[in-house]
């Protein structure tokens, strides 16, 4: 087993790798050399953004990557040979009791962040996810300047919404406040500095 980033601590310490893949298609297998794929990605996501999969695991030659395609916390398995490799400095983390996100480059806190979080009912989910896009201008009524969607899913549908499930932390109201359906929303000034600095596949940790 490679040495990866094993907990957040060391993720911002040192980044992260991604994963590059081809033109073609590419499958996510369930476990490293099984035949049975969970989901297949194409260079492109479906934002039109380039592919990039956050590496969290090697073994045996197979990378385990963080998609869009999955659920949360399920993670795919691609051969090392069938992807080019780049690093990320960068990672996110996001503390829901404090609603404060930190950007944190290579053990330096690059900048705190506050933020909005979901309500009650509605509640952001947590766990390790990753950056697939970065929006300017997508929905601006409901995502204001920009948006960064991440790999992961709401935990809870919100009723009368038909815009999808993802998780994304854009720009909006109620900094400081658990007050939105699942995303995590920053003032536009801070969201462009995010649009800035977080490369496609930087890995973002959500805990309480």
């Amino acid at each position: 087993m490679t040495a990866w980033p094993t907990t957040g601590r060391s993720l911002y310490a040192v980044g992260s790798d991604v994963a590059v893949p081809g033109a073609g298609v590419l499958p996510l297998h369930a476990a490293p050399g099984s035949r049975r794929v969970l989901a297949r990605v194409g260079p492109r996501t479906a934002f039109g953004s380039p592919t990039r999969l956050a590496v969290v695991g090697e073994t045996g030659g197979w990378l385990a990557v963080i998609s869009a395609k999955l659920r949360n916390r399920v993670r795919g398995f691609v051969p090392r040979s069938s992807v080019r490799l780049e690093h990320v400095a960068v990672s996110v983390e996001v503390d829901l009791s404090t609603r404060r996100l930190t950007v944190w480059r290579r053990g330096v806190a690059l900048r705190r962040i506050g933020v909005a979080v979901g309500a009650p009912s509605t509640p952001t989910p947590q766990g390790l996810f990753a950056v697939t896009d970065e929006l300017s201008n997508f929905w601006p009524s409901v995502y204001g300047c920009c948006a960064i969607a991440l790999s992961g899913r709401q935990m809870q549908p919100t009723p009368g919404w038909n815009g999808g499930d993802r998780l994304a932390i854009h720009a909006g109201t109620g900094i400081g406040a658990a007050v939105s359906t699942g995303c995590l929303r920053a003032a536009a000034p801070e969201m462009r500095f995010l649009m800035r600095t977080l490369p496609l596949g930087t890995q973002v940790v959500i805990h309480a």
